[in-house]
């Protein structure tokens, strides 16, 4: 019997480290789609962020990942560019692994915006800090749909996420767009240690 009871026990403290940790508000980024809309839960980051809830406005068409919208970024060819983010329901917690999936794609009529660009996902202490930057995925140029996985651990403890369209080279700025979708829930993970 006490067996079984270490066993129990040591079942559900592994599945609570892999528990789901939160939902972030509207992560599908559902809404009508328009331009120059912010979708509800998100708030903007830089004074230049009009973010586009697509399909439909500026040319593009695609379908989306999941749900019946995604957001549009784009970067611009003055050097600005578009941040969103939101207050996590709670906190990403200091030396505490996570993990999440996101997914991304380009378009290529997103009206003159057309360049491949990448997305850096931040974690904050406070609104659009960027307190540690949790992921940033290569330029994105395939108009197809594809699943990226963020993992990583924590520096500080962070009560905010932010979604920054980016483009490298600052002395070359870049009119780009990426599209987001579908972003899953976030779950403490198990690793070893720091890669």
């Amino acid at each position: 019997m006490r067996k079984l009871v270490y066993l129990l026990c040591f079942l559900l403290a592994a599945k609570g480290i892999n528990a789901q940790i939160t939902h972030l508000n509207n992560a599908s980024f559902e809404g009508e789609p328009q331009d120059a809309t912010m979708p509800v839960g998100w708030f903007a980051c830089t004074n230049a962020t009009t973010p586009d809830i697509l399909p439909g406005p500026w040319g593009v068409y695609e379908e989306p990942s999941e749900g019946n919208s995604f957001l549009g970024l784009i970067t611009r060819g003055d050097g600005s560019n578009e941040r969103i983010g939101q207050r996590l329901p709670s906190p990403l917690k200091k030396g505490d692994c996570y993990v999440f999936t996101i997914d991304l794609a380009h378009s290529g009529t997103y009206a003159d915006y057309n360049q491949p660009i990448s997305l850096r996902i931040w974690g904050g202490r406070h609104k659009c800090d960027q307190t540690q930057l949790l992921f940033e995925s290569p330029p994105i140029e395939e108009m197809d749909w594809a699943t990226f996985s963020v993992d990583f651990f924590v520096d500080k403890t962070l009560n905010y996420i932010s979604l920054e369209a980016y483009y490298e080279n600052e002395e070359e700025p870049r009119q780009g767009n990426i599209l987001i979708d579908n972003i899953s829930p976030i779950r403490r993970c198990v690793r070893a240690g720091r890669e």
